[in-house]
Order: structure tokens, then C-alpha cells, then sequence
């Protein structure tokens, strides 16, 4: 009889917990990192004994910023979940990610996002090289906030106007810029270019920067970049890239294109501006160094800067 009733009195104050200090009324987890599952489509926060989980397509977040107070706006729905939940014990990755999920800790309460939307604000991530001050897009950085959302609750609803989820950041793409010095020019066409076997830069010059003339020290031939001549232009495809693929009245489809930038317009004594030293390479023959100085590649609303000095490389010409 004594076993008994000790049993009945455990269970009483084991209820008694469950009711009190493992319910709870308010959650906040914009200052927790953000981790994801490598599994599935799901991106999470843990706070001791919580968890806040978000399952949406990774597709949703792009390697594109956003414009200005226009965020990629989802809805919350049977496909768009949020999920919070509270915990009897400290929860870890595994069981957030496993496909089996591990018997404990036992999930205490549970609370179902029933309406409202996912707001995802989207900027770059760079870094800049100090010593030439060139930069590169490393990820994306994507601001998440839910406005409007209904938890559904086993005691009835909680709804948060602006509920801010924080910060998930996403790698980029590297771009190689694997070149070499050699620049080869078409023969019916202002087209100069150098490539490997994955990109290629491209510049459709004005041809007065190449004349087969030495240039004086220290002054190079100058222009700016364009948007009818000196147009420069990167591409990385998707395929396997050979000469075959240059110097045709009609850009070819195949290989296919995986990225493309465009520089920006240069702006005098600023941005964008073509330097082409020349230099006898023997008799009637002449090497033109072209230069590059703050150089900026746009790509939709990505962009990064070549720096302050890019050697695009060296064309060799004759007469």
C-alpha cells in the first residue's frame, strides 16, 4: 500500500511540473543562431529546453538582395511550417535533423503556425582584400521575420504582429577568375577576351585603346567603361568552354551560362576606367597591358569591385 500511494504522490507532483514550469506563454528567439539540417529543408534555433523550427524550400532563399522594403514575401501553410516547441529536457541537433527522432527529451507542448507569413530580406556578405581593395561575395545574408503569425496552442491561440526569427546566411558561389596573362583578340572584331575552361571575360574594346604604337612612360592610353564600347563582361558556364566559342555574330547557347555580370559604367577620375600601356615586342610587333582600375561587376542587385589595379592581361598584335 505504501508503494502505491508513493507512486500516485510522484505522479501528482510530476503533473504538478508539467502544468507550471514546463508551460510557456512567451518566446523569443532572435538572438539564438540560426543552424540548418543537411537532410531536409528545415533551419532551426535551440534555446535550452526550446526550439524554434522553420521548414520551407531552400530554393526560397536566393543568391539575389532583395530591393529596398521589398522582402520575399511567404505564406505560412501546410508546406511553409513553423514550428515551436518546448521541451522535458535540453534539446540538441539530433533531435532536431535524425529521421528517426530519439526518444527523449519528450516533446512537453507544441505550438503549429496557423497563419501569417514568412518575410525574408535578403544583402550580401563580403569581404574586402586590404591590400589592393578589391572584394568578394562570400554568402548571403537572409533576415527572416514572421508578421502576423498564429500559433495554435492546445489552450487556444497566440498571435505575434512582428515576430523577428533572425539571420540564416548562405555561402555564394565562388567565382575563380583563374586567367592567365594571354589575351587573344577576334580578327573581324573589337572582341578581346581570355578564358579557362569553366569562364571568360570578355572586352569589346575601343579600338583606338589598341593602336600598334608604343605608348610614353607613365602614360598609358585611357577609357571608360560603357555601355556601346568597352563593354566588359564575366561568365561562368555551366559546361566545358573552348575557343569554339568566341568571336561568333551570335553569342552560342551551348555551353550554357551559370552566371553573368556586367561592369558598371565608368564615371571619370572615379570607377570603371581602362588603362593599355603598348610596348614593342620587336619589329612590328607590339604587346598591349590592359589594366583595369575600380572596376565594379554587376549581376541583378549583386555586385563586387576588382579592385584598385586588375591586370585583365596582355595582347599581343602585329603589323
Amino acid at each position: 500500500m505504501k508503494k502505491v500511494l508513493s507512486l500516485l504522490v510522484f505522479a501528482i507532483v510530476i503533473t504538478g511540473c508539467d502544468d507550471g514550469n514546463l508551460t510557456q506563454e512567451d518566446i523569443s528567439f532572435e538572438d539564438v543562431r540560426t543552424q540548418s539540417c543537411s537532410n531536409n529543408d528545415v533551419i532551426y534555433k535551440l534555446k535550452e529546453n526550446e526550439a524554434l523550427l522553420l521548414e520551407i524550400p531552400e530554393s526560397s532563399f536566393t543568391s539575389e538582395p532583395t530591393a529596398v522594403d521589398d522582402p520575399t514575401i511567404i505564406n505560412i501553410n501546410a508546406n511553409n511550417r513553423v514550428v515551436y516547441r518546448f521541451y522535458y529536457g535540453k534539446i540538441e541537433t539530433d533531435n532536431i535533423c535524425e529521421t528517426i527522432p530519439p526518444a527523449t527529451p519528450v516533446v512537453v507542448d507544441q505550438w503549429n503556425a496557423a497563419d501569417g507569413q514568412i518575410q525574408i530580406t535578403t544583402t550580401m556578405v563580403k569581404t574586402t582584400n586590404a591590400t589592393n581593395n578589391s572584394t568578394k561575395i562570400t554568402g548571403y545574408n537572409h533576415n527572416i521575420v514572421f508578421k502576423n503569425i498564429t500559433f495554435a496552442k492546445n489552450n487556444g491561440t497566440q498571435v505575434y504582429e512582428t515576430f523577428p526569427f533572425g539571420d540564416y546566411i548562405t555561402t555564394a558561389t565562388n567565382l575563380p577568375f583563374n586567367f592567365d596573362q594571354t589575351l587573344e583578340k577576334c580578327s573581324d572584331s573589337n572582341q578581346v577576351y581570355n578564358y579557362n575552361s569553366s569562364e571568360a571575360i570578355i572586352l569589346t574594346v575601343d579600338p583606338t585603346l589598341i593602336a600598334n604604337e608604343a605608348t610614353p612612360l607613365n602614360s598609358p592610353r585611357t577609357g571608360l567603361i560603357g555601355t556601346t564600347q568597352n563593354i566588359l563582361t564575366y561568365r561562368l558556364f555551366k559546361e566545358l568552354l573552348t575557343a569554339d566559342y568566341f568571336c561568333k555574330a551570335v553569342t552560342p547557347t551551348i555551353p550554357a551560362i551559370n552566371q553573368q555580370w556586367d561592369a558598371v559604367a565608368g564615371v571619370s577620375d572615379a570607377s570603371g576606367i581602362i588603362e593599355v600601356t603598348t610596348t614593342t615586342n620587336g619589329p612590328g610587333s607590339f604587346i598591349h597591358t590592359i589594366v583595369l582600375k575600380k572596376v565594379i561587376l554587376k549581376k541583378g542587385n549583386s555586385n563586387f569591385t576588382l579592385g584598385d589595379s586588375y591586370t585583365l592581361g596582355e595582347l599581343i598584335t602585329t603589323i
